[in-house]
């Protein structure tokens, strides 16, 4: 069995860097793929942190980069570090490009989805991510791939879903300092939960115009700017007590928070595995 590290950068999410990855791997037997996921890399500062991460573990970098000047850095790195880098989408644009008189790209190519096995596992993974919202079923949590809590409107449903079309099996739970959450939260084994927090103004801000758009009275305690802080510390204080890992969401798209949530679980199993 070989043994190969595979460095998957993009300027966006990195679902298409997975897809090639993995219709790549497939070609080959007796290969165990120790991927790094490196999303959102789009300034050369993030790049140099990212490159520390590669050199420390030599292997194939992949890259999805639109800026020109972090492309040139990438590659010049890896050339003096002697490792193969491959800008994944290029030949095809370039044929594109050819075929069509020499047209420029203007936009960036979308993926194209097979119904393959991955196809239905997604499926199922929305399936019970829907079916796992806001609490819901808290017996079955133990399937669940990821579990997020969080207070009230901290973007756990719409992550959940992000990561259920990726084919993440999601769970989440809302904590309200009232009613604590149920046992099976702190002695789940198989998923990882994960902890969402955000500012006090910015979380008083996106309750308000939830009530708002539902027709209700926009000062209750709902939105009280002490009260939301106290359920922020409740929150902040449960995570720090289990040891859960804490993303701050408060100027994350729900795509930036997906993806440091699949850098962590990708993550947590390198190091089950030993690596």
């Amino acid at each position: 069995m070989s043994r190969l590290h595979l460095h998957l950068l993009s300027d966006s999410t990195g679902e298409t860097l997975e897809v090639i990855a993995k219709a790549g791997l497939a070609q080959f037997e007796d290969v165990e793929p120790i991927k790094h996921f490196w999303p959102m890399v789009r300034s050369s500062g993030h790049l140099d942190r990212v490159l520390t991460e590669i050199a420390s573990r030599p292997g194939l970098v992949i890259y999805t980069l639109v800026n020109s000047d972090v492309r040139h850095r990438l590659e010049a790195r890896c050339a003096a570090l002697g490792l193969p880098c491959v800008a994944a989408l290029d030949p095809v644009i370039d044929a594109l490009s050819d075929m069509l008189g020499g047209q420029k790209t203007v936009t960036r190519p979308g993926r194209q989805h097979a119904l393959d096995a991955a196809y239905f596992d997604r499926v199922e993974a929305i399936q019970y991510t829907i079916a796992h919202d806001d609490g819901v079923l808290s017996e079955d949590w133990e399937e669940a791939d990821v579990v997020l809590a969080g207070v009230s409107r901290s973007s756990k449903t719409p992550t959940s879903i992000y990561l259920a079309n990726r084919g993440y099996r999601v769970a989440n739970i809302p904590l309200v300092i009232e009613s604590p959450p149920p046992a099976q939260l702190f002695h789940l084994e198989k998923p990882l939960v994960v902890g969402l927090t955000t500012s006090a103004d910015r979380l008083v801000q996106v309750r308000r115009n939830r009530l708002l758009s539902l027709n209700q009275a926009p000062e209750t305690s709902y939105v009280d700017q002490e009260r939301v802080a106290a359920e922020l510390a409740f929150a902040r204080r449960m995570f720090a007590d289990n040891g859960w890992p804490v993303i701050d969401v408060t100027r994350r798209s729900i795509e930036e928070t997906a993806a440091a949530i699949i850098n962590l679980v990708s993550a947590r199993t390198a190091e089950g595995n030993g690596q």
